[in-house]
């Protein structure tokens, strides 16, 4: 199943906390219920974004590298979020 997201947001040239703080700003001009993508890249924003995500109150979707053949905090994610 494809989830059509209808806003996007590039991090990956970020760092923590702006990375969780351009994701926060998106959500909080997003409608309830609607989906978001945001490529991310990094050890810790990996790791910190999903989890302030949800600590916010937010569904994450999923959380994929952006190429299968790539793994790891230097590959490209994408993690997908549900405004709640």
């Amino acid at each position: 199943m494809t989830i059509k997201a209808k806003y996007y947001l590039d991090i990956t040239p970020d760092v923590c906390p702006m990375t969780f703080v351009k994701t926060k700003l998106m959500l909080e001009k997003m409608p309830p219920g609607e989906i978001a993508t945001v490529r991310i890249k990094g050890a810790e924003p990996l790791e910190n974004v999903p989890r302030s995500v949800r600590a916010h109150g937010h569904e994450v979707i999923g959380l994929v590298p952006e190429n299968p053949a790539e793994s790891g905090p230097k590959a490209a994610h994408i993690l997908t979020i549900k405004r709640l």
